[in-house]
Protein backbone atom coordinates (compact mmCIF):
# COMPACT_ATOMS: atom_id res chain seq x y z
CA UNK A 1 0.00 0.00 0.00
CA UNK A 2 1.62 3.16 -1.29
CA UNK A 3 -0.02 5.65 1.10
CA UNK A 4 0.00 3.60 4.30
CA UNK A 5 -0.40 5.79 7.39
CA UNK A 6 -0.92 9.03 5.46
CA UNK A 7 -3.74 11.42 6.38
CA UNK A 8 -5.02 13.08 3.22
CA UNK A 9 -7.53 15.87 2.90
CA UNK A 10 -9.61 15.64 -0.27
CA UNK A 11 -11.29 18.90 -1.29
CA UNK A 12 -14.14 19.09 -3.80
CA UNK A 13 -15.07 22.33 -5.56
CA UNK A 14 -17.97 23.05 -7.90
CA UNK A 15 -17.10 21.29 -11.16
CA UNK A 16 -20.22 19.13 -10.86
CA UNK A 17 -19.72 17.32 -14.19
CA UNK A 18 -16.53 15.65 -12.92
CA UNK A 19 -17.76 14.14 -9.64
CA UNK A 20 -18.48 10.77 -11.20
CA UNK A 21 -14.77 10.52 -12.11
CA UNK A 22 -13.39 12.17 -8.95
CA UNK A 23 -15.45 10.52 -6.19
CA UNK A 24 -14.16 6.97 -6.92
CA UNK A 25 -10.66 8.31 -6.17
CA UNK A 26 -11.58 8.40 -2.48
CA UNK A 27 -11.76 4.60 -2.50
CA UNK A 28 -8.47 4.33 -4.39
CA UNK A 29 -6.72 6.35 -1.69
CA UNK A 30 -8.23 4.22 1.05
CA UNK A 31 -7.20 1.07 -0.83
CA UNK A 32 -3.64 2.46 -0.80
CA UNK A 33 -3.74 2.73 3.01
CA UNK A 34 -4.59 6.43 3.46
CA UNK A 35 -7.01 7.98 5.92
CA UNK A 36 -9.11 10.43 3.90
CA UNK A 37 -10.98 13.46 5.21
CA UNK A 38 -13.36 15.12 2.73
CA UNK A 39 -13.51 18.92 2.46
CA UNK A 40 -16.31 20.58 0.47
CA UNK A 41 -17.12 24.10 -0.64
CA UNK A 42 -20.51 25.66 0.05
CA UNK A 43 -21.32 25.28 -3.66
CA UNK A 44 -20.66 21.54 -3.60
CA UNK A 45 -22.82 21.04 -0.54
CA UNK A 46 -25.75 23.25 -1.55
CA UNK A 47 -26.15 22.99 -5.33
CA UNK A 48 -28.47 20.73 -7.29
CA UNK A 49 -27.54 20.28 -10.96
CA UNK A 50 -28.27 17.81 -13.74
CA UNK A 51 -25.27 15.91 -12.35
CA UNK A 52 -26.95 15.38 -9.00
CA UNK A 53 -27.74 16.90 -5.62
CA UNK A 54 -24.70 18.22 -3.76
CA UNK A 55 -25.95 16.74 -0.50
CA UNK A 56 -25.96 13.29 -2.09
CA UNK A 57 -22.36 13.72 -3.30
CA UNK A 58 -21.28 14.84 0.18
CA UNK A 59 -23.03 11.86 1.75
CA UNK A 60 -21.30 9.53 -0.70
CA UNK A 61 -17.78 10.79 0.09
CA UNK A 62 -18.55 10.62 3.81
CA UNK A 63 -19.66 7.00 3.44
CA UNK A 64 -16.60 6.04 1.40
CA UNK A 65 -14.12 7.79 3.68
CA UNK A 66 -15.85 7.03 6.96
CA UNK A 67 -15.27 10.67 7.95
CA UNK A 68 -17.61 13.64 8.21
CA UNK A 69 -17.07 16.28 5.53
CA UNK A 70 -15.33 19.47 6.56
CA UNK A 71 -17.95 21.95 5.37
CA UNK A 72 -17.22 25.14 7.33
CA UNK A 73 -14.28 27.41 8.02
CA UNK A 74 -14.53 26.55 11.72
CA UNK A 75 -14.18 22.83 10.97
CA UNK A 76 -11.30 23.46 8.54
CA UNK A 77 -9.12 25.63 10.77
CA UNK A 78 -7.82 22.85 13.11
CA UNK A 79 -6.19 21.07 10.16
CA UNK A 80 -3.32 23.52 10.47
CA UNK A 81 -1.90 23.30 13.98
CA UNK A 82 -3.93 20.55 15.67
CA UNK A 83 -4.57 17.92 13.00
CA UNK A 84 -2.02 18.42 10.21
CA UNK A 85 -2.58 16.66 6.91
CA UNK A 86 0.24 14.83 5.16
CA UNK A 87 -1.22 16.03 1.86
CA UNK A 88 -4.23 18.05 0.69
CA UNK A 89 -5.88 17.34 -2.66
CA UNK A 90 -8.27 19.68 -4.42
CA UNK A 91 -10.03 17.88 -7.25
CA UNK A 92 -11.93 18.99 -9.12
CA UNK A 93 -10.43 22.46 -8.82
CA UNK A 94 -12.54 25.00 -10.68
CA UNK A 95 -11.32 28.15 -12.38
CA UNK A 96 -13.00 30.20 -9.66
CA UNK A 97 -11.11 28.38 -6.90
CA UNK A 98 -7.87 28.44 -8.94
CA UNK A 99 -8.02 32.23 -9.11
CA UNK A 100 -8.78 32.53 -5.40
CA UNK A 101 -6.04 30.13 -4.34
CA UNK A 102 -3.45 31.77 -6.61
CA UNK A 103 -4.29 35.15 -5.09
CA UNK A 104 -4.36 34.06 -1.43
CA UNK A 105 -8.12 34.28 -0.97
CA UNK A 106 -9.31 31.78 1.61
CA UNK A 107 -13.10 31.84 1.50
CA UNK A 108 -14.05 28.17 1.65
CA UNK A 109 -13.27 25.14 3.81
CA UNK A 110 -11.37 23.61 0.89
CA UNK A 111 -9.06 26.60 0.46
CA UNK A 112 -8.63 26.85 4.23
CA UNK A 113 -7.48 23.20 4.28
CA UNK A 114 -5.03 23.91 1.46
CA UNK A 115 -3.69 27.02 3.19
CA UNK A 116 -3.25 25.11 6.47
CA UNK A 117 -1.38 22.32 4.64
CA UNK A 118 0.97 24.80 2.96
CA UNK A 119 1.56 26.48 6.31
CA UNK A 120 2.75 23.12 7.61
CA UNK A 121 5.03 22.84 4.55
CA UNK A 122 3.21 19.76 3.28
CA UNK A 123 2.13 19.19 -0.32
CA UNK A 124 -1.08 20.36 -1.94
CA UNK A 125 -2.09 18.40 -5.06
CA UNK A 126 -4.39 20.07 -7.58
CA UNK A 127 -6.65 18.36 -10.12
CA UNK A 128 -7.88 21.16 -12.34
CA UNK A 129 -11.18 21.24 -14.20
CA UNK A 130 -11.76 24.61 -15.81
CA UNK A 131 -13.17 26.00 -19.04
CA UNK A 132 -10.73 28.93 -19.02
CA UNK A 133 -7.39 27.31 -18.19
CA UNK A 134 -5.93 28.54 -21.48
CA UNK A 135 -7.79 31.85 -21.11
CA UNK A 136 -7.89 34.29 -18.22
CA UNK A 137 -7.02 31.62 -15.66
CA UNK A 138 -3.82 30.61 -17.43
CA UNK A 139 -1.83 33.14 -15.42
CA UNK A 140 -3.24 31.79 -12.15
CA UNK A 141 -2.38 28.20 -13.07
CA UNK A 142 1.19 29.23 -13.89
CA UNK A 143 1.40 31.16 -10.61
CA UNK A 144 0.40 28.03 -8.70
CA UNK A 145 2.76 25.82 -10.74
CA UNK A 146 5.65 28.00 -9.59
CA UNK A 147 4.65 27.87 -5.91
CA UNK A 148 6.57 25.70 -3.45
CA UNK A 149 4.72 22.56 -2.26
CA UNK A 150 1.96 22.81 -4.90
CA UNK A 151 1.77 19.96 -7.40
CA UNK A 152 -0.58 19.20 -10.29
CA UNK A 153 -2.24 16.00 -11.38
CA UNK A 154 -1.19 15.89 -15.04
CA UNK A 155 -3.71 17.70 -17.21
CA UNK A 156 -4.57 18.53 -20.80
CA UNK A 157 -7.24 19.91 -23.08
CA UNK A 158 -10.37 17.82 -22.77
CA UNK A 159 -12.06 19.07 -25.93
CA UNK A 160 -9.74 21.32 -27.97
CA UNK A 161 -12.09 21.81 -30.92
CA UNK A 162 -15.28 22.61 -29.02
CA UNK A 163 -13.78 24.12 -25.83
CA UNK A 164 -10.28 25.32 -26.79
CA UNK A 165 -9.52 26.94 -23.40
CA UNK A 166 -10.70 24.01 -21.27
CA UNK A 167 -8.25 21.97 -19.16
CA UNK A 168 -8.96 18.82 -17.13
CA UNK A 169 -6.72 16.63 -14.94
CA UNK A 170 -6.34 12.91 -15.61
CA UNK A 171 -7.65 11.52 -12.32
CA UNK A 172 -6.14 8.09 -13.06
CA UNK A 173 -2.78 9.71 -12.19
CA UNK A 174 -3.87 10.92 -8.74
CA UNK A 175 -2.07 8.30 -6.62
CA UNK A 176 1.13 8.62 -8.66
CA UNK A 177 1.00 12.40 -8.27
CA UNK A 178 0.51 12.19 -4.50
CA UNK A 179 3.35 9.71 -4.16
CA UNK A 180 5.68 12.08 -6.06
CA UNK A 181 4.42 15.14 -4.16
CA UNK A 182 5.15 13.49 -0.80
CA UNK A 183 8.77 13.26 -2.04
CA UNK A 184 8.72 16.93 -3.10
CA UNK A 185 8.54 16.19 -6.82
CA UNK A 186 6.07 16.97 -9.62
CA UNK A 187 4.82 13.82 -11.39
CA UNK A 188 5.80 14.06 -15.04
CA UNK A 189 4.82 14.78 -17.70
CA UNK A 190 2.49 17.37 -16.23
CA UNK A 191 1.07 18.39 -19.62
CA UNK A 192 -0.62 15.50 -21.38
CA UNK A 193 -2.85 14.79 -24.35
CA UNK A 194 -6.36 13.98 -23.13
Amino acid sequence: MRLEGKHIGFGLTGSHCTYDVVVPQFQRLINEGATVTPFVTYTVKNTVTKFGDGRDWVKKVEEISGNEAVDSMVKAEPFGPQTPLDCMIIAPLTGNSISKFANAMTDSPVLMGAKATLRNQNPVVLGISTNDGLGLNGINIMKLMGTKNIFFIPYGQDSPHTKPNSLVANMDLLVDTIESALKGKQHQPVLIAK
